[in-house]
């Protein structure tokens, strides 16, 4: 049985195992966009996880006194089912694949991400259902992807199945392990206006640090919109930001201020702009659809670390 695969060896068909944003790194890794390293920790490893720990009927059970009318019940299942996968020894097989994987990567760091396998489809986006880990070192790798795994059963996870009319099927979940780039600036394209809905304008968003900041709302990212026709910047908008999230000592990220010279500054130039824009354009080619992008800036290089389908459209 394999239970885990490095990113060149996964394409958008294995959704089933290596789950929404498994599969879209890996097929991203395969058309040659620069996507940093990394691998999937399978489904099949979390499925495997739970029947040795007996843990699959302490979650029938749990799901089973849920009333999504009740958020006492939905917090209650919550709080004992990660406790449960918390406290539950991880199969030492298991544990020695996915250090040797990491070794692999001759990074002293990795970003790692919940991947469930309902996630990105049309049907359902559990974007921002599932959590993220950053700047995890080698020690810690074990532990947090048991909380990726545990991450199924946020009160939100919870929550959002059955509004979505999941809890009667399996959901499971698999957990990116990626190479972390310690972004100078991060963002998110939408390579079709959100909004608007028009798909002839790129709208690009970027920030200090981290692209968590963004993601989760935290600060007014600067927003640039880009003619896809014409390749002309048609607008630039610059927000003041004052903090950012970057790698906290020996692991983990923080939150720090911006320094004063970059708080009012524009985060990208406009050869920046257009670098980043023609590049998710050739990721919407490939898709064939309008992507939502997330990208990350080191060192003069741009990196790829997040695409899926715009779902509104």
């Amino acid at each position: 049985m394999i239970y885990s695969l490095p990113f060149s060896k996964i394409s958008k068909k294995n959704v089933a195992i290596a789950g929404g944003k498994g599969a879209s790194l890996g097929e991203m890794t395969q058309a040659k966009i620069p996507v940093p390293p990394g691998f999937v920790v399978l489904a099949d490893a979390f499925e495997r996880f739970i029947e040795e720990t007996d843990i699959d009927v302490e979650i029938d059970k749990w799901l089973h006194k849920v009333n999504p009318k009740d958020i006492s019940s939905v917090d209650r299942a919550s709080h004992e089912l990660r406790d449960e996968i918390r406290l539950a020894k991880f199969p030492e097989d298991l544990g020695g694949e996915f250090l040797a994987d990491f070794d692999k990567l001759g990074a002293p760091f990795v970003a790692v991400r919940s991947s469930a396998t309902a996630e990105d489809s049309s049907v359902a986006s559990w974007a921002g259902e599932l959590e993220s880990y950053l700047f995890v070192t080698r020690s810690k790798l074990l532990g947090m992807i048991k909380t990726c795994w545990s991450s199924l059963f946020t009160p939100r996870a919870i929550f959002y199945r059955f509004e979505k009319k999941m809890h009667k099927q399996k959901v499971s979940v698999a957990v990116v392990v990626q190479k972390m780039v310690s972004s100078e600036i991060s963002g998110i394209t939408f390579t079709a206006h959100p909004v608007t809905k028009d798909r002839d304008q790129m709208v690009l968003e970027a920030g200090w640090g981290q692209g968590e900041s963004i993601v989760s709302g935290r600060i007014t990212p600067d927003t640039y919109i880009f003619d896809k026709r014409t390749g002309a910047i048609l607008d630039i908008n610059v927000s003041s930001q004052k903090d950012m999230i970057v790698k906290k000592g020996a692991s983990g990220s923080k939150l720090v201020a911006v320094p004063k010279v970059k708080r009012d500054k524009q985060k990208l130039t406009g050869k920046q702009i257009m670098e980043i824009a023609s590049l998710c354009l050739s990721i919407e080619k490939h898709y064939k659809f309008p992507q939502d992008i997330e990208w990350a800036f080191e060192k003069g290089k741009f990196y790829i670390v997040q695409s899926r389908p715009i779902t509104t459209l």
